[in-house]
């Protein structure tokens, strides 16, 4: 059996767009060749894939970093790049995806072909023949391609199931779940013999399945991580009913099937109000063996007061397993489908002003995205690039606000990372 992992925290960086070219045409007989540098290739991206091929995150324990291609820069004659190759990643149904620096939910790829960009690849860089315009037919300059794109990410499995088998360890979870299905789960009499969420398949009669989820034996402090809560708990927000499974007998320890039921319910409640608020059905388990006759009528008594439907039996001699999945045959049906976890949404970040000017002791300091932008680029010694610089001031509205704040011939100036001196 695989090592069953359902939680684990991944990288993953997007291909770097290739640079655009600068390249004009030379061949001999061709009079006044024009510019001839083609675009850079888009970066490639990160995609994660849903398949039912996977069961685990086991893969991502192993391995915690996945990169997609960077494009290719581009050529002489107009030629572009290629383009970066994508990282397909692929993961179990049912995997939940949050970033790991805000804890939101990104994206649940609950089903078979799901996918979800993690991480856009950059684009690639224009060529300097994207330059060219009637006016301006030699232009020297191109674009870089865009940068890469890295994020840190937590992978949550939570599997996905129509009904979820609760209770304390040794209630009787795991011979039931093979009473009624394919699955055969490790059974033993000692506590927390099943250390790992077991899937099985329930087929009618009438060609209708259901899908079972044992979830491992929960303890008092399991909402607070005790034992291995939250690793449990986790697989039982999805399913639509849960059968809440009681040893009437005591087990081991002589324990009453009553308190047992408070503990397991203050459980989920204080993990999920929501998972509480999940319809269930109690199965008083064990009921063959002569300590746990007594017991029976009382706990159906205390549960059918609350309004539970209970069905007393045995799953180690199959005795009421037929009324119990005759009920669950005609209730689920009529029940929501499984919970998705949609993408949360992040709190809206105030508007970032396009670029800010403050002055300093030795003149002007200009910072912002637009500042940044206009440096793209750059080349101090390409009379091109200087030109466009200064056009882009005066389009960005940089040149009448200096002008308004009283800038004058020798003032120093810096925008973003270039500093010059004012000439008016």
């Amino acid at each position: 059996m695989s090592l069953f992992v359902d939680k684990a925290a991944v990288r993953v960086t997007s291909g770097r767009g290739g640079d655009g070219c600068v390249g004009f045409r030379q061949e001999k007989y061709v009079q006044h060749g024009g510019p001839w540098g083609g675009d850079g290739g888009k970066g490639g991206d990160v995609v994660f894939e849903a398949t039912h091929d996977l069961q685990t995150l086991l893969d991502f324990q192993l391995r915690r970093n996945y990169e997609a291609d960077d494009g290719q820069p581009g050529g002489q004659k107009n030629r572009s790049g290629r383009m970066g190759g994508d990282r397909v990643v692929r993961v179990p149904c049912g995997t939940v995806i949050r970033d790991a620096e805000s804890g939101r939910v990104m994206v649940d790829l609950a089903d078979p072909g799901d996918r979800w960009v993690a991480a856009q690849g950059g684009r690639g860089g224009r060529g300097n023949a994207a330059f060219a315009t009637p006016v301006h037919r030699a232009p020297t300059h191109s674009e870089p391609g865009g940068p890469a794109i890295t994020r840190e990410l937590i992978l949550e499995l939570k599997l996905l199931a129509d009904v979820g088998l609760v209770g304390l360890p040794n209630a009787g979870k795991s011979t039931l779940i093979s009473a009624v299905s394919a699955a055969r789960p490790k059974i033993a009499d000692y506590p927390f013999t099943t250390l790992q969420p077991q899937l099985g398949v329930v087929r009618f009669e009438d060609g209708g399945t259901m899908i079972l989820a044992d979830i491992p034996g929960l303890i008092e402090g399991a909402h607070e991580g005790a034992g291995l809560g939250h690793a449990f708990l986790r697989h039982v927000e999805r399913t639509r009913l849960l059968i809440h499974v009681l040893d009437l007998s005591g087990g081991m320890e002589g324990r009453d099937p009553l308190a047992d039921w408070h503990t397991i319910e203050h459980e989920l409640e204080a993990y999920s109000p929501e998972l509480a608020a999940r319809p269930r059905v109690a199965f008083l388990n064990k009921c063959d063996l002569p300590e746990a006759r007594d017991q029976e009528a009382r706990v159906r008594e205390a549960l059918e007061t609350k309004g539970l439907v209970v069905v007393a039996g045995s799953a180690a001699t199959r005795q009421g397993l037929l009324p119990l999945l005759d009920h669950l045959r005609k209730t689920l049906p009529t029940l929501p489908e499984p919970t998705r976890f949609l993408p949360e949404e992040l709190p809206e970040k105030p508007v970032e002003a396009p670029f800010t000017i403050q002055k300093t002791r030795e003149g002007y300091e200009v910072t912002g995205p637009t500042a940044e932008r206009l440096l793209t680029n750059f080349d101090s010694e390409n009379p091109e690039t200087i030109h466009r610089f200064e056009r882009g001031l005066k389009g960005s509205g940089i040149y009448d606000a200096l002008r308004d704040l009283g800038v004058k011939d020798g003032d120093t100036v810096q925008v973003a990372d270039l500093a010059f001196t004012w000439v008016d």
